[in-house]
């Protein structure tokens, strides 16, 4: 069962998935969404997750 916040969002009455819904889901739909964990980004299929910018100091 998906949780509002934690899996998605509500914007402009659209449903927004997160980006720890897709990494939990397994792999990218290719259907362009927002918060697209993988790389290359919106490719269906793709398993690969993007690198993690770290915040330099």
């Amino acid at each position: 069962m998906l949780k509002e916040k934690e899996d998605y969002y509500v914007e402009n009455g659209f449903w927004v998935f997160t980006g720890e819904y897709h990494k939990r889901r397994g792999f990218c739909c290719g259907t362009g969404c927002r918060h697209c964990p993988y790389s290359p980004k919106n490719k269906r299929g793709s398993t690969l997750l993007k690198k993690i910018k770290k915040a330099s100091t």
